[in-house]
This record gives C-alpha cells, sequence and structure tokens, in this order.
C-alpha cells in the first residue's frame, strides 16, 4: 500500500515563462535567467519521472509570472484535490488555471472559497496529519475553511506557526519520509514537531530545507553540500538540482510540482 505523503504516481508541474523576470521576491538578489531556469526545471521534471511517475507539464502562463509555483495552488489529498486562495494578490488568478488540469484528475475538486488565503507552500502532509503553518501568505481563516475541508475526508489538521521573515511553513522544512522531517533549527525549535523524527539543516544551509521526497528520490537544491551529505549517511537517495533562478524568487524544490 502506497503511502499518500511521498509516494506518488502522478505529479503536475508547469513551465516557467519569460515574464518570470517579474516574479515576486522577498528581496532583489537579482533578475531570474529564463534559460537557466528551463534547463533545471527540465532536470527537475527529469528526476520526477525516473521514479516511474506520470508528469503533468502545463505550458507558460505569461500572465502569471509566478505560476510555475504550481504547489502553491492546491493541496492534492488521496481524496480529491482543494483549489487554495493565495495570499498574493497577483498569484490569485493562477488557481482558475490550475483548476481544470486538477479535474482531470480527480473526481473531487473543493475549493477555498471565503475571506481567508492559504497557499500550498504552508502544508505539509505527514504520515500522520496535515500541518499548516500561519504565514503572511496563510491567515487564520484560510487554515480554518481548509481544516474543515479536510476533515471531511478524514484528515486531521494542526495549525503552526511560521518564524517572523520566512516566506512558507515549508521554506524551513520538508518531509523525508512518514516520521521523518528535515527541518531548520529556527522552526524546530518552535515545538512544531514534536513526536517526529527531526534532522536539522546544517549550519549555514538553511536553504537546503525546501526538498521533496518523491518515491524513492529526495530532490534536493544543489549548493548545500553538508545537509545532503547527512541525508545520504540516513539513507536517502538524493538528486541535486540547480535551485539558483527559482530561489532568487523565494522557490524552491517542493513549489516547483504538485504531486499525487
Amino acid at each position: 500500500m502506497k503511502n499518500p505523503s511521498f509516494e506518488f504516481t502522478r505529479a503536475i508541474t508547469r513551465r516557467p515563462a519569460a515574464s518570470i523576470v517579474n516574479g515576486l521576491r522577498a528581496e532583489d538578489t537579482g533578475t531570474p535567467d529564463l534559460e537557466n531556469m528551463l534547463d533545471a526545471h527540465a532536470a527537475y521534471v527529469a528526476a520526477l519521472k525516473s521514479t516511474g511517475a506520470e508528469v503533468i507539464e502545463l505550458p507558460p502562463l505569461s500572465a502569471f509570472p509566478d505560476a510555475v509555483f504550481v504547489e502553491d495552488t492546491a493541496l492534492c489529498l488521496p481524496e480529491g484535490a482543494i483549489l487554495m486562495r493565495p495570499g498574493a494578490p497577483s498569484r490569485l488568478g493562477e488557481v482558475a488555471e490550475m483548476a481544470p488540469a486538477l479535474r482531470d484528475c480527480y473526481d473531487e475538486v473543493r475549493e477555498i472559497k471565503g475571506h481567508g488565503f492559504v497557499e500550498g507552500g504552508d502544508i505539509l502532509v505527514t504520515g500522520r496529519e496535515i500541518l499548516v503553518g500561519r504565514s503572511a501568505r496563510t491567515d487564520a481563516a484560510g487554515v480554518a475553511e481548509l481544516a474543515e475541508i479536510a476533515g471531511e475526508w478524514g484528515h486531521k489538521l494542526r495549525e503552526v506557526f511560521t518564524p517572523a521573515g520566512v516566506l512558507h511553513f515549508k521554506t524551513d522544512c520538508s518531509l523525508m519520509d512518514a516520521e521523518t522531517i528535515l527541518s531548520t533549527r529556527r522552526l524546530d525549535a518552535s515545538g512544531c514537531f514534536e513526536g517526529y523524527r527531526v534532522l536539522h539543516t546544517a549550519e549555514g544551509e538553511e536553504a537546503a530545507a525546501n526538498a521533496i521526497r518523491f518515491n524513492n528520490l529526495v530532490l534536493f537544491a544543489a549548493g548545500f553540500p553538508r545537509t545532503a551529505d547527512m541525508l545520504a549517511r540516513e539513507g536517502f537517495d538524493v538528486v541535486e538540482i540547480d535551485n539558483t533562478e527559482c530561489a532568487k524568487l523565494d522557490g524552491g524544490m517542493s513549489c516547483l510540482s504538485l504531486r499525487f
């Protein structure tokens, strides 16, 4: 039996558009290079496919510079998909663009309809619960509506809090297996992972925390050798992907796909 928190048969990605240079960012660390991003994105898709999964590759959306970061638009669960309501106004339209692809894959697609906001980057599905981090992009009302929908499908949801200055909850953590979480020390210090096995990113490599376990692989941002070595010693099969361009837009490994 598959573990729905990290064993998947399908993923959805979207190729970056030339408008990516206008993507949102907390601070300006340089303009993303489209060609480099396309190369890295192709390597990312190839890694997903190498596990035997089907990858649905959606075309670029020039009207939405951040649309490559598909994870924020939905939460995919075994019972159905839930369309999110992004907290960044410029990203609200991405959800309607994603909806048809999800309706092709799922019999049931629900949506956040209230006045609250919630983004997929703030949601970590573990082997036992759904953790949702309150952040600048996810508020109490959004979490409450999501908890109601997920609860109807039998999922337990727990609200946690993202450290100040951190964009999304999963900027600082990722699932390695049903009971193991890779986390920065600052996030783990909040106590949100009590009862889990927690592996810490190496000092100075906090940006490595956003990885994804996808079937037998861990897709991991290149350039963080001590954390990569630690994961390898722990028995994980790490595939390093160049994240240089996505990082300029506060993006990481989990942001680039919906997995189900």
